[in-house]
């Protein structure tokens, strides 16, 4: 009997490599990735990786495939930024094994800095891209894209976004397979050592390779068309697909499987029998660019936004040319809710102390990204993974003694690992005054709490060696490494006012576990309460931003005889007790249920 499951689209990527064969798989966690390598991570018969960084899992997932075998490298779109420099380079050497490389790429921008179209990396690196519609194409183009890696001798890029990753469908599960075994050790550095006179003799290879790929494309059956009215006929791809589909399903479709190299001779012969064409595709005119260059008249972005994701509405408009829908206004406006740091969060301490001091604060990628909203509103500036030591160490060296005391770079214990160790090192051998805070939490938070190699544990569980921060600071020539408990507000207040004055570099490593942490115990300690009598209506506790905290409309007297407008108050579900609030309180109201 057929096996069948409800899977989303990471899941299914994952269970395309398990029947795939794949022997080696790394990534760097990164929302929307972040599953496939945590259910491939279920399946037995292959190595599965937390790295350090897309390059590294990029790099990792090479080796394996030099060696023979198939390899999975997995990041967000962003995360092939880090990765370009293998990527370009590993075009040329091509492979021995298969290798796949999924982008997860993320329109609309709902968990990252930009929603950059990594369409453009296939034809930047002369690599193959695929890029699946629904669950099924995920799994069965992962497979494919084994399969064309080894018949091209090339990584092939499997391209997702965000709802094909997310969203659920029917999946049918197949046996997985065992790719043929090939030597494991096959000396050829003609092929993989990239010195220029091995790369001159490589790129006509390249090129003649994409070639084979373009023809092939022509009868890939992931290209297919699906005719209907041929009064409008519409090339598309991904979910874009889904969308079109759903809005003009009487239409004539060129679906795309293979979005790099495109099928020309497909797409002119499906041109020529159609009135009127248009591109449905998300972000850039990737697709739209490469039919116009073909000189076939076409309708793409005129009609559809460059911007954010598409929708089935915006798709109609765009498809039947309708004029602009007057927006509904709700019968009731609903409040906004902008993410925000957990109850108990070890960052919150940290921010408000920076928010307190008024010090330009330079800020990296992580949940303590949201230290940048009110009312914390302490970060400055957030560009790229590990950028934040960077940006502090050229205000120091542009503004000199201008910015001693006054800059401070804030970076998380995972992003750190990543892409800040070289931003340290920097600092040190060029004589920056510049002060890192290291928020340690044990753990990759943003991304579902995911470990890395200060947590001392591997992504299957596995107990594994644990980066010692502060001996790695050190190791790297920083003299002046101090570690605080983010919840002693007074404490962290000295040590940031003492170490950013420091007219050489200097650590402070902020150390909490996660609140949500699956493995550290002791946490949470019991919720506080506010003592109505006490609370002078100040608001002082709530700038720290809690959740747990809220203003009661209360008009009355405080303890001190002033009058008073509402009070602060307590949610006892959502209080875990690190008493911040408690802390920044100048009139003891907030106390233990015990009064202390």
């Amino acid at each position: 009997m057929e096996k069948r499951a409800v899977l989303s689209g990471n899941e299914a990527i994952a269970r395309g490599a398990f029947e795939s064969g794949v022997k080696v798989a790394a990534a760097y966690p990164g929302t929307p990735s972040t599953e496939v390598l945590e259910n491939l991570g279920t399946y037995p018969g292959s190595h599965v990786e937390w790295s350090p960084n897309e390059k590294v899992a990029l790099e990792t997932a090479m080796g394996a495939a030099f060696g023979g075998a198939r390899a999975l490298a997995v990041m967000k779109h962003v995360g092939v930024n880090v990765a370009a420099d293998p990527l370009l380079t590993l075009s040329y050497t091509g492979l021995r094994g298969g290798l796949v490389l999924v982008t997860a790429d993320d329109p609309e921008m709902h968990s990252s800095q930009n929603e950059q179209d990594n369409r453009h990396y296939a034809r930047f690196a002369k690599v193959p891209m695929l890029e699946p519609s629904d669950s099924q194409e995920a799994k069965d183009f992962t497979r494919i894209a084994f399969d064309l890696s080894e018949k091209f001798d090339t990584p092939v890029m499997l391209r997702t976004t965000t709802r094909v990753s997310h969203s659920k469908s029917i999946v049918r599960l197949d046996e997985p397979i065992v790719p043929p075994v090939k030597p494991a050790l096959v000396r050829d550095p003609g092929k993989l050592v990239m010195l220029p006179a091995n790369s001159r003799r490589r790129h006509p290879v390249v090129e003649k390779r994409m070639e084979e790929a373009a023809r092939f494309a022509e009868t890939f059956s992931g290209n297919r068309v699906e005719w209907g009215d041929p009064k409008v006929g519409i090339i598309t791809s991904g979910i874009s697909y889904e969308y079109a589909k759903e809005v003009m399903p009487g239409a004539s479709f060129l679906k795309l499987g293979m979005v790099y190299p495109l099928p020309k001779e497909l797409i002119r012969s499906f041109a020529s029998r159609v009135e009127k064409l248009y591109v449905v595709e998300e972000l850039d005119p990737f697709i739209e660019e490469q039919v116009r260059a073909m000189g076939l008249a076409v309708e793409g972005k005129s009609s559809f936004p460059i911007l954010g994701e598409l929708n089935p509405l915006l798709v109609e408009k765009g498809l039947k040319n309708l004029p602009p829908r007057e927006k509904e206004e709700p019968s009731r406006r609903l409040p906004a809710r902008p993410p925000i740091m957990c109850p108990g969060c070890p960052h919150r301490g940290v921010f408000s102390v920076l928010n307190k001091l008024k010090l330009f604060v330079t800020g990296d990628i992580g949940c303590y990204t949201l230290g940048f909203l009110p009312p914390l509103s302490a970060i400055d500036t957030c560009v790229c993974m590990g950028a934040s030591i960077g940006h502090a160490m050229g205000l120091d060296k542009a503004l000199g003694e201008e910015a001693l005391g006054k800059v401070v770079a804030v970076i998380g214990d995972s992003t750190f690992l990543h892409s800040g160790i070289t931003g340290l090192l920097n600092v040190v051998y060029n004589r920056g005054a510049v002060t890192v805070i290291i928020l340690d939490n044990h753990t990759t938070a943003m991304t579902g709490r995911q470990d890395h190699p200060g947590t001392g544990c591997t992504l299957k569980g596995e107990e594994t060696f644990e980066v010692d921060m502060v001996k790695l600071a050190k190791s790297l020539g920083v003299k002046h490494v101090k570690v605080v408990n983010p919840y002693d507000l007074a404490a962290v207040e000295r040590a940031i006012k003492k170490e950013v004055n420091r007219p050489e570099p200097s650590v402070i490593i902020s150390k909490a576990p996660c609140v949500l942490s699956r493995r550290e115990k002791g946490v949470s300690g019991k919720p506080l309460s506010v003592h109505s009598e006490l609370c002078a209506g100040c608001r002082s506790c709530l700038r720290l931003g809690c959740p747990a905290l809220a203003w009661v409309k209360e008009e009355g007297i405080n303890a001190q005889g002033k009058k008073r407008k509402g009070r602060a108050q307590i949610d006892s579900f959502l209080c875990n007790g690190c008493t911040l609030c408690a802390q920044v309180c100048k009139f003891g109201a907030i106390q233990g249920h015990d009064g202390k």
